[in-house]
């Protein structure tokens, strides 16, 4: 039986030294942060063109994390190379050769990918608030305002579960191509199609990035959002169920298919 620090270790080695999940990660930080602060710019130049009532339900929180739109999609990326990619080299025959417990060897390749995509996460989120705060000037905020922190960390913890829902995604297809595909069309597409048509706009806001989306509002109508019926964590609370229902997916095709 493989000892589960060894297990863990191994992981870590595996991310580490394959290029396309660095280079997603770092993606998702760059992107996430010059998108958001050129937004931020943008908006502090423009806020005296603003109606009274677009003022009202302005957050500059959330502004701070615009770049999230793009950012996100890195975060997929780098959740679906992180388990496909040991499927399209055959690597998985050996690592499960090395690692009979199945369990043991998936979620230990989602805690140690888990918990690098939240370190980044949360790097991201704190940089783009600081620098977005600063170009919004007087217009911005601080740490110190209420809901302010919650909804920072918060960004922190959507990304690293994006990417946790997209392991869990490949884990189940076990095709880079397909589970990207499929999670584009759902979050970059879909989702944000269903938002606009009544009736089914109800039904998206428990959407996994819909839902998890609203812990980054400081403002429960934050930039004439649509109301939803859950608070912040409340939303958090509803995408961690969806992460917690493909990674069960994903842990029976694993446990009942072979390599």
């Amino acid at each position: 039986m493989a000892a589960a620090s060894a297990v863990l270790q191994s992981e870590w080695t595996k991310i580490r030294t394959v290029a396309s999940t660095t280079w997603t990660l770092a993606a998702a930080f760059l992107v996430t942060v010059a998108m958001s602060a050129g937004i931020c710019a943008l908006m502090a130049g423009s806020m005296e063109d603003q109606s009274q009532a677009e003022r009202a339900t302005f957050d500059p929180t959330l502004v701070s994390f615009s770049g999230m739109v793009l950012g996100q999609l890195a975060m997929v990326a780098f959740g679906v190379l992180v388990v496909s990619t040991e499927y399209s080299s055959g690597m998985i025959r050996t690592s499960l050769a090395a690692v009979p417990q199945r369990a043991t060897f998936l979620f230990s390749k989602i805690a140690v990918a888990g918990l690098l995509a939240l370190v980044v996460g949360l790097a991201t989120s704190f940089l783009a608030f600081w620098l977005g705060q600063a170009l919004l000037g007087e217009h911005g905020t601080s740490l110190g305002e209420e809901h302010v922190l919650r909804a920072v960390v918060g960004a922190g913890l959507y990304m690293a579960l994006m990417a946790v829902f997209s392991m869990g995604v490949a884990a189940m297809l076990r095709s880079s191509v397909l589970s990207l595909v499929i999670l584009m069309l759902f979050f970059f597409l879909l989702s944000g199609v269903l938002t606009l048509v009544p009736y089914a706009k109800d039904v998206a806001k428990y959407f996994p990035d819909q839902a998890g989306s609203k812990i980054m509002q400081v403002l429960p109508d934050a930039m004439n959002s649509d109301p939803a019926p859950y608070g912040p964590w409340g939303g958090l609370g509803i995408m961690v169920l969806w992460v917690v229902a493909v990674l069960l997916g994903g842990y029976a095709v694993l446990k009942t298919r072979d390599a």
